[in-house]
Order: structure tokens, then sequence, then C-alpha cells
């Protein structure tokens, strides 16, 4: 059985204007960053397991994973 936060796409990419990686879980917060991108990817996947607790400790809902890489290729 997988983890509920495996459910969501998580991702890391360079930001030139932010001079930085940024890590990014949509359906669930708006982003980390940092310099070392393992490490980002890392504190990402720490973050979005703490949101998924934190919701379901309070009895509230998780929002539908809705974002999924490659959806519009054919």
């Amino acid at each position: 059985m997988n983890k509920k936060a495996d459910q969501y796409h998580k991702w890391v990419e360079w930001s030139d204007e932010d001079g930085a990686y940024i890590g990014r879980c949509p359906d669930l917060i708006s982003g980390i960053h940092g310099d070392d991108p393992k490490q980002v990817y890392a504190d990402l996947c720490q973050v979005v397991e703490e949101v998924i607790a934190h919701l379901v400790s309070e009895g509230r809902p998780l929002p539908p994973p809705t974002v999924r890489p490659m959806r519009e290729v054919v």
C-alpha cells in the first residue's frame, strides 16, 4: 500500500528568478526552496508528509491529487 504522500506529484526545478531550486507540490503546498536539489526534494517530501499528518489529525479531508505529469501527452 502506498503512503498517502505518494499520491501527490512533487518536483524540484531551478528558478532563475529566485536563484534557487524550488520544490513544488501544488496540491498541498506552494513550495520550498534551497541550494541543493536533493536536499530540497527530501525537505519537500517531509513537509508534504507533515501537511498530510496535520490535516488528518484535524479530521480534515485531504485534497484530491490533481496534478499529474505528462497528462496532455498522447
